[in-house]
């Protein structure tokens, strides 16, 4: 192990490696350094379904150090349409062992876990493995690959308190949105951009949310947006770099269009904007 030129700690390649990850090397935007630094990342990932799935294969054959997958769901019929990880014959198995199965025949050189467990207040820094981000050399990042609106507040309450960066994803129909946060920076985070949407669903536990469950997806959406999601974590993990600093990118698959909205930090945010103990 050793150190790059920002301080942070990285793994040497191993000449399987090398080979297995030559063609990322070759760019002149990514060397041998922001591989190592990928091999020395950790990312958890809440959501083994129609984004998880996507950006866990991605980044799992780009060369990840470690992916930890959490999601208490089984696999069903209706999820084989987008979630690419899966086939018939794993209907009813576990979505997160299942995944992770799949990604270690895809590559044997990243560590892989996961946990079946709904994400909760009391559970939360447990599943999200907070603990060990805190003690290790690497990046570390959390991704939120879920259409749950709790179980998203929860992860950027703990973004924030922790100062963990968050890359957050969603897809529904043909559209889908994505945002880095960083808390470090204090640029804002989720409730920042969304927090009239949580308001709304904290006071009226009957309000309907769109979901793909409610309301559809094309299988195509996930897809383009779970890598979107991979290119972005791909370039904070290795590069160091935040390619949507400030910023939610809106991608539009009815006209394929995509285009980004700037954000800053709402000083009266109640997650953000003052300490917060989850």
């Amino acid at each position: 192990m050793a150190q790059d030129k920002r301080g942070a700690m990285y793994m040497n390649l191993s000449d399987a490696e090398l080979m297995r990850y030559s063609r990322q090397i070759l760019l002149e935007s990514w060397d041998i350094e922001a591989q190592e630094r990928l091999k020395a990342s950790t990312v958890v990932i809440l959501g083994a379904g129609g984004l998880g799935c996507p950006v866990s294969e991605t980044l799992a054959r780009a060369g990840v150090g470690a992916i930890h997958l959490i999601d208490d769901d089984v696999i069903e019929a209706s999820n084989l349409q987008r979630q690419t990880l899966f086939t018939a014959e794993d209907i009813g198995k576990s979505k997160a062992k299942t995944a992770c199965q799949a990604l270690s025949h895809i590559n044997p050189f990243v560590k892989l876990s996961y946990a079946t467990e709904r994400l909760q207040e009391d559970n939360a820094k447990q599943l999200l493995l907070i603990e060990q981000a805190q003690a290790a050399s690497g990046p570390y990042l959390l991704l939120d690959c879920t259409d749950n609106f709790s179980a998203r507040d929860i992860l950027n309450r703990v973004s924030v308190k922790e100062r963990l960066p968050l890359l957050s994803a969603s897809a529904i129909g043909m559209s889908g949105q994505l945002a880095l946060y960083e808390p470090a920076q204090k640029s804002g985070c989720y409730h920042c951009v969304f927090g009239e949407t949580l308001g709304s669903l904290e006071q009226s536990e009957t309000t309907d949310t769109q979901t793909c469950a409610n309301s559809g997806v094309l299988a195509s959406t996930t897809t383009i947006m779970g890598n979107l999601q991979a290119n972005a974590a791909l370039q904070y993990l290795g590069r160091g770099k935040n390619p949507l600093a400030g910023q939610l990118l809106i991608w539009e698959g009815i006209h394929m269009t995509q285009h980004k909205l700037h954000y800053r930090q709402d000083k009266q945010c109640e997650v953000c904007a003052k300490p917060y103990d989850i």
